[in-house]
């Protein structure tokens, strides 16, 4: 989703897509040149979506897939957030709900994948926020952080230690989430 080449706005200080984007995806992915409403990714299970600024309560009850914001986040973003990974930028901590989430730093593999989709970003939609953070991409990466939940975060550390020590990775999983 982008604007029309003919138009005269900024795209990432207006909202273009209205409320509810991806809510309860399943897959694909969605690209969006500008900021979307409130509820962007509730419920999403298995989509990919980049915008550029949400409204309130976005990624709430996340069980799964991927949400980078490349601008402004609403207040109680992430509420409920069980699955999943967001990535923003320039995050504004005091609009994240961390009952259930964790702020990460980017490690090497989600700095990969991070660079890959935002460059999709770019392509998709010819967004200008996309191409000023892939200029000097080493400096943008740095105003990332990886919202995670907490109970994900658990079972993700179990299955990589079950494997690099051989064992059942389905026992892991059930000895991680009984906590």
């Amino acid at each position: 989703v982008r604007p029309d080449k003919a138009s005269t706005f900024v795209a990432e200080d207006q909202i273009i897509a209205g409320n509810v984007i991806a809510y309860g995806a399943t897959d694909g992915r969605i690209f969006v040149r500008g900021m979307v409403g409130e509820r962007c990714c509730v419920r999403n299970s298995g989509a990919t979506v980049v915008v550029e600024g949400v409204g309130d309560h976005a990624c709430e009850y996340m069980t799964g897939g991927h949400a980078v914001v490349l601008g402004a986040i609403g207040r109680n973003f992430a509420a409920g957030m069980s699955g999943g990974t967001a990535f923003l930028l320039d995050a504004d901590i005091d609009r994240i709900n961390q009952d259930m989430v964790a702020l990460e730093d980017l490690d090497a593999d989600d700095a990969i994948w991070l660079h890959g989709v935002v460059t999709e970003h770019a392509e998709q939609t010819g967004s200008e926020v996309a191409a000023e953070l892939l200029s000097d991409w080493e400096a943008s990466l740095r105003r990332f952080c990886k919202v995670m939940p907490r109970d994900y975060r658990k079972v993700l550390d179990a299955i990589a230690l079950a494997r690099s020590e051989g064992r059942n990775v389905d026992e892991a999983i059930m000895e991680a989430s009984r906590g």
